[in-house]
């Protein structure tokens, strides 16, 4: 039994991987056909006009892998069923959103407090459900120490929504190039395997690596040129996926380690916003978030995704020592 654990991540990371090679090619056919395609904000990086009409919503294949992949491996694990809830969940949200964007050929989808209504709802499920359980409670591991704490309830949920939402909300910002969030997201969610792993769940790591090769497949696909965009339908429920995984293996603190980019990606649009109001006008980048700013420093595309993969593994392995 302990032989066929040691596997399972792998197991799951090919079986994504396997599932959304196969479905690409006429997925990608099915959402050109409908006319599913990309619309490109008109104050974006003029190098990105050339991407409308790419064909989006293709976070349908993610999520469609990752499914088949923990619905074939897991072994009756509640957990894992319920991470896979969870990131169904919020990619329903980001469905909505990208339908709503498509079918009204705006760039704007689903009303910034409708978005946050919902997941902010499944961030209570969440906490809830941790809270619920006794192997999980309240209790959370401090970084680069054998230390845990449990925080009261109403302190632990706090803490748990704000992960939930910060993740999901980060990791939508992080995919704005090609190949961007589908690397990053592979890189976080196989370090959260090995942090499920090592802390004695392998069944939470196997949905771990289900993400994993779901994100590596779907880059396929998305690398640079892209035949097809995520969309929301992706980028937030692979923001649940990396956020429930740490929420569950109790080590949200982690995640501002393993997530890394995404805090830098998040911190970027946080600053410009905040420095723009302060100057009454003035902006602190040329672009947020971050990765637009070194597009409009000239650098090529290709160029800044491999550098932020590189920069996401550093801080993958950061967190895995913290964890150690």
């Amino acid at each position: 039994m302990e032989n066929v654990a040691i596997y399972l991540p792998f197991l799951g990371a090919l079986i994504a991987f396997a599932v959304v090679i196969l479905m690409g090619p006429m997925t990608i056919k099915f959402l050109h056909d409908l006319k599913f395609g990309q619309n490109v904000r008109s104050d974006g990086p003029k190098r990105h006009l050339q991407k409308a009409g790419t064909p989006t919503m293709g976070g349908v294949m993610i999520l469609i892998g990752v499914t088949i992949a923990v619905l074939f491996f897991n072994r009756g694990n509640n957990q894992v069923y319920f991470a896979l809830f969870a990131t169904l969940a919020y990619g329903v949200i980001g469905f909505l959103d990208d339908l709503i964007i498509i079918l009204t050929r705006r760039s704007l989808g689903l009303k910034a407090r409708q978005k946050l209504f919902g997941q902010f709802f499944i961030g209570f499920l969440v906490a809830l459900y941790a809270i619920s359980r006794p192997d999980i409670g309240t209790d959370i591991l401090i970084p680069f120490t054998d230390i845990v704490i449990s925080l009261p309830k109403i302190v632990y949920a706090i803490l748990v929504l704000g992960v939930m939402v910060g993740t999901t909300n980060a990791v939508n910002l992080t995919d704005g190039l090609d190949g961007l969030a589908s690397g990053t997201v592979a890189i976080a969610a196989a370090a959260y395997g090995a942090v499920a792993y090592l802390l004695g769940n392998p069944e939470l790591a196997l949905f771990a690596g289900a993400v994993t090769g779901a994100c590596l497949g779907f880059a396929w696909f998305n690398a640079h040129p892209a035949a097809v965009f995520m969309g929301d339908t992706g980028s937030l429920a692979l923001g649940g996926a990396v956020a429930v995984l740490a929420v569950l293996t109790g080590t949200p603190l982690h995640l501002v380690i393993i997530g890394g980019i995404f805090v830098i990606e998040a911190l970027s649009d946080i600053i410009q916003v905040v420095y723009f109001r302060l100057t009454k006008g003035k902006r602190f980048f040329k672009m947020a978030p971050i990765h637009h700013h070194f597009e409009l420093l000239g650098w090529e595309e290709p160029k800044i995704v491999t550098r932020f993969w590189l920069v996401g593994l550093f801080f993958a392995l950061l967190g895995l020592l913290a964890v150690l």
